[in-house]
């Protein structure tokens, strides 16, 4: 069962969903709202986002649906909602690792997957912070929309429709783990091109090779390649 649910305004659709899925049958359970106040990233992070600007969604899987690893779906999750969005935005769009997706350069979305148990039933909570309408971002130099990177207004009530439509189809036929990390590799970020790291405080050069089925990058730096988990490597430019 998919049902897409909405909230006027909330601290967090992540936090909210468990209020929704009240049933035995609820797979796949989404809730969206454009206020959301207390948006959480990934690993701790704030995710702001401006109200009546951007979508705020959560879809909730039951994980008895899901048969690869952890760290797989985490990337076919990604994977997902970058196409989605290179379907809307008709441009090419790109995953950073390990699950930002970048639009002509810049953040547009930023994605925290959760595993919760909720009523006897064990569910992956997806939340990505959409940037949709919004202008201005301040310092946050690196931060971008759907409207600043293509120039078109989209409905955010349609979008929230057309992704729980989107996601909940593509979730339903999950591809083998080689294809997903395949397709990962294929569409991320400055892959094979040289970038500036900051590693231990220090900044390096270096060149993304490839995320591997363990969630770790591969990089090949001055000294040799080397592998990072999130947090231990900063790609800066």
């Amino acid at each position: 069962m998919s049902q897409l649910f909405y909230l006027k305004e909330c601290s967090s659709t992540n936090d909210e969903i468990s209020k929704f899925l009240l049933y035995e049958n609820s797979d796949f359970i989404g809730l969206h709202t454009f206020n959301q106040t207390k948006g959480r990233g990934q690993y701790g992070n704030v995710w702001t986002q401006t109200a009546g600007k951007n979508l705020a969604y959560t879809l909730a899987v039951n994980t008895q649906n899901i048969l690869c690893s952890d760290f797989i779906f985490n990337y076919y999750t990604a994977i997902i909602i970058r196409d989605f969005l290179a379907k809307m935005a008709d441009h090419d769009v790109k995953i950073k690792w390990p699950n930002d997706i970048i639009l002509k350069g810049k953040k547009i979305v930023g994605i925290l997957i959760e595993k919760k148990k909720i009523n006897r039933n064990n569910y992956f909570i997806i939340g990505a912070g959409i940037n949709v309408l919004q202008d201005k971002f301040d310092e946050i130099s690196s931060a971008g929309s759907l409207l600043t990177q293509t120039g078109k207004e989209f409905s955010l009530e349609d979008l929230a429709f057309q992704l729980q439509e989107f996601l909940t189809e593509k979730l339903r036929n999950i591809p083998s783990e080689e294809e997903i990390l395949n397709e990962f590799n294929k569409n991320l970020f400055r892959k094979d091109e040289i970038s500036v790291f900051e590693i231990d405080k220090e900044r390096q050069n270096g060149i993304i090779r490839n995320a591997d089925p363990q969630g770790e990058l591969w990089v090949e730096l001055e000294s040799g390649m080397r592998s990072f988990y999130h947090k231990q490597i900063k790609l800066l430019y």
